[in-house]
């Protein structure tokens, strides 16, 4: 039995909301997510983690999970297996040294659904229609349920399945079957399979604010509820209802006022923090996003 070569490395998805986009944060100069290998000298995976991140780009890392771990054959081209375990991490939308902030919808334009410019979503719904005409109604009903297509529903947290339907189907270019290549879909390409990587992060993030209150791990210490809805809706890429999403976090009890007030156009608007129960357990019902605004 031969041996194949392999190698480990750790990968970050690290996001902000910045001037009401959610970020994410790249290497200098590249479309790339900040990753290193793994090294004797990292006492753990996070410590590898954080300390990529920091010298790569200047950024401290605050908050992080695991996110999933890509282990496919041949990944970069190398001939060499990488085992990449990746890490979703949250920031407050800082300037860094050397780190690049992009708007996830720079790379994933179809994804953002908050207004009624559907222009990147219609594309995709067209390219897609050869590739789904060419298959049988389990390729039809699955991009029907991915795309929100046929009386489906669109479902924020799909983005990793939608993005692996438009690789499969040759329209993306990191897809390693070309043959439409001429037709594409919008949005920038990245390195290697780090755009997958980012898909899954996103997916991860939007399916968590259903159930947890992470949205603060991206929130100033004092904010308005309209800052923090257009936070939610940046992560969700869906607008909500104004009135069901303020009553939800009233009756979850999940910010108080903070007695300051925000400079307005209009009338300043009332200043909120979350709550230190909040801070602390992080275990409560979280940012449950009411129902969607109907088009």
């Amino acid at each position: 039995m031969s041996s194949e070569p392999v190698s480990v490395e750790v990968l970050a998805v690290i996001v902000a909301v910045m001037d009401g986009e959610p970020c994410v944060l790249t290497v200098p100069n590249r479309s790339r997510l900040p990753v290193g290998p793994l090294l004797p000298g990292h006492r753990s995976l996070q410590t590898a983690v954080r300390a990529w991140v920091e010298e790569q780009t200047g950024l401290g890392v605050g908050y992080l999970e695991q996110l999933y771990t890509f282990a496919d054959r041949d990944r970069d081209g190398s001939g060499v297996r990488t085992i990449s375990v990746s890490y979703l991490g949250l920031a407050r939308g800082l300037n860094t040294a050397d780190g690049r902030w992009r708007s996830w919808y720079s790379l994933f334009p179809w994804e953002d659904r908050r207004n009624d410019d559907m222009a990147a979503a219609d594309a995709v719904v067209t390219a897609l229609q050869p590739w789904i005409e060419a298959g049988d109604d389990t390729r039809a009903e699955r991009c029907a349920i991915d795309f929100g297509l046929d009386g489906h529903s669109w479902q924020p947290d799909l983005a990793l399945q939608r993005y692996e339907v438009l690789w499969e189907a040759g329209l993306v270019p990191e897809s390693p079957d070309q043959w439409r290549q001429e037709i594409g879909v919008p949005g920038q390409r990245m390195d290697g399979d780090h755009r997958r990587v980012l898909a899954t992060g996103i997916a991860r993030l939007r399916m968590k604010i259903q159930y947890r209150p992470v949205v603060f791990e991206l929130m100033a210490q004092e904010f308005t509820l309209g800052q923090l809805q257009a936070a939610v809706e940046s992560l969700a890429g869906q607008e909500v209802h104004t009135q069901n999403f303020r009553r939800f976090v009233e009756q979850q009890r999940l910010v108080e006022e903070t007695g300051g007030r925000a400079a307005t156009r209009g009338r300043p608007a009332r200043l909120y923090r979350f709550r230190p129960e909040v801070l602390q357990e992080r275990l409560v019902a979280g940012t449950k996003l009411p129902a969607p605004r109907s088009r």
